[in-house]
């Protein structure tokens, strides 16, 4: 038996993460439960997580310790499939402990882990990223 593939959208995360509002944030849930119970598989890419990420951290103002809690249990959860879940891992455990944006923490872990630098403008996130960077001059 098959199990069907579903890519998720950062607007199903982000409803059943906030619960807002109440009848969509239900019925993200019970597809996340689908997939707990191994009737589905739902693939959270990695530029969705930056949106959700995003999303929680301007519009909903959540402090980054309790998005990455959110965003790394469910990463980690039972049905999700993720790409590189490793670096996704480490890249919000670096947002949160640097204070830097998750896309340029993902950023240098992709680079590092390719041996290849980044070239940003954004020396002061970069400077505590465990990267080698290069400012265009």
């Amino acid at each position: 038996m098959s199990v069907t593939l579903l890519w998720v959208d950062a607007n199903v995360l982000l409803r059943f993460v906030t619960r807002d509002p109440p009848e969509l944030a239900e019925r993200a849930a019970r597809v996340m439960a689908r997939a707990e119970k191994g009737e589905l598989s739902l693939y959270v890419a990695p530029l969705v997580l930056a949106e959700t990420v995003w999303v929680l951290k301007s519009f909903y103002k959540h402090p980054m310790s309790d998005i990455a809690r959110v965003i790394i249990a469910l990463v980690s959860a039972t049905g999700i499939e993720v790409d590189d879940r490793t670096i996704v891992i480490r890249a919000v455990e670096l947002s949160r402990d640097q204070n830097v944006d998750f896309v340029d923490a993902y950023l240098a872990l992709q680079a590092a882990s390719h041996g290849e630098m980044v070239c940003t403008f954004d020396t002061t996130d970069f400077k505590r990223l465990p990267v080698e960077w290069l400012e265009p001059k």
